[in-house]
């Protein structure tokens, strides 16, 4: 079976994990937003399994990450290896780290201007990286840094 992922498909997946951007944003959060894809599922379109966004400022935990978060609301799985985890950003190293360890075999990238991850990590790795350099991506992610550099620099552990 081909679990690889469908091109066609991306543009809506990557509007799931925007949505969940978007949700962060509103909380008061930073705008990165993750979803979990079954490629084959639903008729091959692709199924979100699990969503998740940034929640380090709404929880105060360091670690909330969009996609950690993500990967922790899927649950119990064994699975992961036909999965797509889709960011509106750039994994950092954890983030990366976190879908290495769980043999994620391939992450979709909204962009990477912003901010450049974890995604050299993650090819070493054997991970199909997509980086999509999505206008809506790169305009949401620096707009907030413009306007919230402090809090920026404090996630990405600059200051």
């Amino acid at each position: 079976m081909d679990h690889r992922p469908h091109p066609e498909h991306f543009r809506a997946w990557l509007d799931a994990a925007i949505e969940q951007a978007e949700k962060s944003w509103r909380e008061g959060g930073i705008p990165i937003g993750s979803v979990l894809v079954d490629p084959e599922g639903n008729d091959g379109r692709g199924l979100v399994v699990s969503a998740g966004h940034n929640m380090r400022v709404q929880s105060g935990d360091p670690t909330a990450h969009a996609e950690v978060v993500c990967i922790r609301n899927a649950g119990r799985r064994r699975d992961w290896n036909r999965l797509t985890l889709v960011s509106t950003l750039s994994p950092c190293p954890m983030c990366s780290g976190t879908s290495i360890l769980f043999k994620i075999p391939r992450v979709i990238v909204g962009e990477s201007q912003n901010f450049y991850g974890g995604e050299d990590l993650l090819r070493e790795n054997g991970v199909e990286v997509v980086c999509l350099n999505d206008a809506e991506c790169i305009e949401m992610m620096g707009d907030f840094i413009a306007n919230n550099s402090d809090l920026w620099h404090e996630d990405i552990g600059l200051e």
